[in-house]
């Protein structure tokens, strides 16, 4: 269903602030993304992923899903249901690797800080909604 994207004159400070979150967030799970397939490589991030036990393909599903997720998030397209599926990401990333660095994210190996407040705010922005400027209303 689309909707009328909300105008500066008639968003709301909560409007704003999901969109804020939405899109910042939607530019960081790009970042992360570009990280796998620029920088470690998407058969460097599998073999990552298989040196912490888990499945090797698992890592071009995750790399899709920050890809489309990120772009879904900042153009505001089923911002509720995205946030909540990238959020199971965050926390699969606490659980592996990061949960046993331990909590400060600054720990050798980055400890699951990081994730779980993101998580949280991909939570925080499921119970927004879209905000302002977007292509949906969920």
């Amino acid at each position: 269903m689309t909707a009328t994207l909300t105008t500066p004159a008639t968003a709301s400070n909560a409007d704003l602030a999901a969109t804020l979150l939405r899109v910042t967030s939607g530019v960081w799970f790009l970042l992360h993304a570009g990280l796998k397939i620029f920088v470690f490589t998407p058969a460097g991030t599998a073999g990552f992923f298989e040196s912490i036990g888990l499945p090797g393909p698992l890592a071009y599903l995750v790399i899709a899903a920050e890809l489309l997720g990120g772009l879904a998030l900042i153009a505001g397209f089923k911002t509720r249901i995205v946030a909540v599926a990238l959020s199971l990401i965050l926390i699969g990333s606490i659980y592996t690797p990061h949960f046993a660095a331990g909590f400060f994210f600054s720990n050798p190996n980055g400890g699951w800080e990081f994730p779980a407040f993101w998580a949280i705010t991909l939570w925080a922005l499921a119970l927004l909604g879209d905000g302002a400027y977007s292509v949906s209303k969920s």
